[in-house]
């Protein structure tokens, strides 16, 4: 695995707002960052790959036993959401996507950090943008990436149906991502309809959810935390569960921090995991403390000899926390990539990679575009 430095294209602003990545900067500069790109061997792409298909199976495992175990409390799973989750489960509730964060850099097996399995983003710069980037910087070479014809192979289980597609208000990533998938579910024959977060509305006298036409909401893709709809107006009615929700309720235990200590209790020493534990004693003076449920890098604190060496701010954690071996974090030129890489339909199908010059990859870290030859 290679870091090279690259001139950015004269108009590239342009190029990926064309593209849906309208978010491609903030006050501190650029989201987007092509004046640099991560070159990969097919070689370290297949280890990518393979790596990310035994986890997310090695992590249904661990949550099947969750529910057979009724580790509930250790996920910080709400009593009213079981039954919802159980039903979900034994249907075998679709589920399209997800998002592996793993530490690599072409040398060992691939570590697991956290799986993004309910409300993962970067889509729109890792299934669209860097393959445009690709196509006009790089003719000739390849990228891990069929992420976009895969999501529509995904979509077509749902023709004959409609299909909700919903996020909050005034957030031009979330917004932009569910566009986008909402695009490729339109590809595959399936007819869709819009409806924000704040909009849906629970019809007492029909027992169902609605949209602002009064709509019958039946199946919604929601790109929101199944634990911030429990605590919506409408989340007491959850429990009666009249909508098939993608990302499905088991999607849950999936995307819980609180599963990394389950996953090395059940697959101790797997290779691709981390020492992760419900304390921090078993792992001494160096470990990452990190909420069990939180976002984009909030509120994880890196030990290094029993001593803060880095910490980010935010409101999570007060639901617990797990604690973790630090990983040995890839460098290239001062900057940490990582891999960050995507299941569409429990199968892995493509790559996006962000770097920060600090540990802990924040909603800052920029996203670099990847090729392998």
């Amino acid at each position: 695995m290679k870091r090279h430095c690259c001139e950015p294209r004269a108009d590239w602003r342009e190029k990926v707002e064309s593209v849906g990545l309208t978010y491609h900067s903030h006050d501190n500069g650029p989201y987007w960052d092509e004046s640099a790109c991560y070159e990969l061997t097919a070689a370290e792409v297949d280890v990518l790959e393979a790596a990310a298909n035994t986890l997310h199976f090695l992590c249904i495992d661990a949550a099947e036993a969750v529910i057979k175990n009724k580790w509930w409390g250790r996920l910080g799973i709400p009593e009213a959401a079981v039954p919802c989750i159980l039903s979900s489960w034994e249907r075998d509730d679709f589920s399209l996507y997800g998002r592996f964060d793993l530490s690599y850099d072409g040398d060992g097996a691939p570590k697991l950090l956290e799986y993004n399995a309910d409300t993962p983003t970067a889509l729109v710069e890792s299934a669209v943008a860097q393959w445009f980037w690709l196509e006009e910087t790089h003719k000739g070479d390849d990228q891990f990436n069929s992420i976009h014809e895969r999501l529509i192979e995904a979509w077509k289980k749902w023709r004959g149906k409609t299909v909700h597609f919903s996020s909050i208000k005034g957030h031009a990533e979330d917004e932009m991502t569910v566009l986008y998938l909402r695009d490729t579910c339109e590809q595959a024959g399936v007819t869709t309809k819009s409806v924000h977060v704040e909009d849906i509305g629970w019809d007492k006298r029909r027992e169902i959810f609605v949209d602002m036409d009064l709509q019958r909401v039946e199946q919604c893709f929601k790109l929101y935390p199944w634990e911030w709809l429990w605590r919506e107006e409408f989340g007491a009615h959850l429990a009666k569960d009249p909508v098939q929700f993608i990302e499905p309720a088991w999607k849950m235990l999936l995307s819980n921090k609180g599963l990394l200590p389950v996953l090395w209790e059940l697959f101790p020493g797997h290779p691709n995991l981390l020492p992760s534990h419900r304390e921090a004693e078993p792992l001494g003076a160096r470990y990452v403390r990190k909420p069990i449920l939180s976002r984009e890098g909030s509120n994880v604190k890196w030990v290094e000899n029993g001593t803060v060496i880095e910490e980010t701010e935010g409101g999570y954690g007060e639901e617990g926390h797990i604690y973790q071996a630090p990983a040995a974090l890839p460098e290239f030129d001062g900057h940490h990539p990582i891999m960050g890489v995507w299941v569409v339909d429990h199968e892995a199908a493509g790559l996006g990679i962000r770097e920060d010059t600090r540990r802990i990859t924040g909603n800052l870290s920029r996203f670099v575009p990847h090729f392998f030859r």
